[in-house]
């Protein structure tokens, strides 16, 4: 009880917190990248083009930071470098796709933006290749 009440922290502690930070964000947000690439040209034609780049590059982008970012993510690979367009992505997301819905409507991208600019501040942690590698 005297540990789950103390306010020190272990170096172990933090690492496996990162680890399972970017164990659960790099997973989910690759989730949510799988269905674009693999189903490109039905997304294409509907997907939003807040940028004005057209909505073929738009979703490119997209499914660049959600699939192929969020699996440098989990594998803790470039993870800082990583985490910038999965940044960008639902800083856009937030602000400019959902900026006229209530809270509510963009709580999970928040959530994902909250995770992504923790893992930018802390890094990958000891449990990850970019830990393995010495970067």
């Amino acid at each position: 009880m005297a540990k789950l009440l103390s306010t020190k922290y272990s170096n172990a502690g933090i690492s496996l917190s990162l680890l399972l930070l970017r164990l659960l964000f790099g997973g989910l947000i690759m989730t949510h990248g799988w269905p674009k690439l693999v189903n490109f040209s039905t997304y294409a034609q509907k997907f939003a083009d807040p940028f004005g780049l057209g909505k073929t590059a738009s979703l490119g982008l997209t499914i660049f930071a959600e699939f192929f970012c969020g699996a440098l993510v989990l594998v803790g690979l470039l993870t800082r470098v990583a985490t910038i367009p999965l940044i960008i992505c639902f800083l856009v997301i937030v602000f400019m796709i959902h900026a006229q819905d209530p809270l509510h409507d963009k709580e999970v991208a928040i959530m994902f933006l909250t995770g992504f600019v923790t893992l930018l501040i802390a890094g990958p942690g000891k449990y990850s290749l970019d830990g393995a590698l010495g970067k």
